[in-house]
């Protein structure tokens, strides 16, 4: 079975095909919050990687929600294209890191974090939101596991970059591992988005004589 795998949770986005035990195409490119392009080129490339596609994997975050929901978006378009199954699992537990266990946190914003552990490709801790000194602690509790995020982080200078691998994501949903949900995925978003209220604009302009 051919599995087509789709990453544009953080700034480096990815696409890969596993077919047969192996991977046979994999592509990553930089396009920060604006995935839109650079992943439709690499999906036509991968489709010309392989006859026929029948799954589809899609990271599904925590991260940039604009880039999980265009991942999820072309997943669903290329399901109803190709007849294929669609998965989605979680962005954390796909990071090109060569350690099956390790620990990995992000910017939630508003002085908070996403901290997820990952054991073999499965959270086994998160993700979940989390403060500083909650992420400090967890860290602490798991000991020797490497820590690891996608893009710097002041509050943990130690921590070590590393992105989620559309390689990854493809061959463990090759494996059946990690998948969390199929066929009607939803971002993985640990709190309702924050949007800011508009600002009064004043009172009522005073209506004027009206003239018959």
């Amino acid at each position: 079975m051919a599995t087509l795998a789709i990453e544009t949770s953080t700034a480096r986005g990815s696409v890969a095909v596993w077919s047969g035990g192996e991977l046979i195409f994999n592509e990553s490119f930089a396009a920060e919050r604006r995935h839109s392009a650079a992943l439709f080129s690499a999906l036509e490339r991968a489709r010309g990687a392989v006859s026929r596609i029948e799954q589809i994997a899609v990271g599904l975050g925590p991260g940039s929600y604009a880039g999980v929901r265009i991942a999820i978006a072309a997943g669903m378009g290329l399901q109803l294209a190709l007849g294929a199954r669609l998965v989605g699992i979680p962005s954390v537990a796909v990071l090109e890191t060569g350690s099956p266990n390790f620990l990995v946190a992000g910017d939630a914003r508003r002085d908070m974090f996403y901290f997820a552990a990952i054991d073999s490709g499965a959270c086994i801790d998160g993700p979940r939101l989390a403060s500083e000194n909650e992420v400090r602690l967890a860290v602490d509790q798991f000991g020797t596991w490497p820590f690891y995020m996608s893009e710097k982080l002041a509050a943990f200078p130690t921590g070590t970059i590393a992105f989620p691998s559309a390689a990854v994501l493809a061959r463990q949903a090759a494996e059946e591992r990690s998948i969390v949900q199929t066929d009607d995925l939803d971002p993985i978003y640990l709190r309702e988005p924050h949007i800011s209220q508009p600002k009064p604009i004043g009172p009522p302009l005073a209506r004027g004589p009206v003239f018959r």
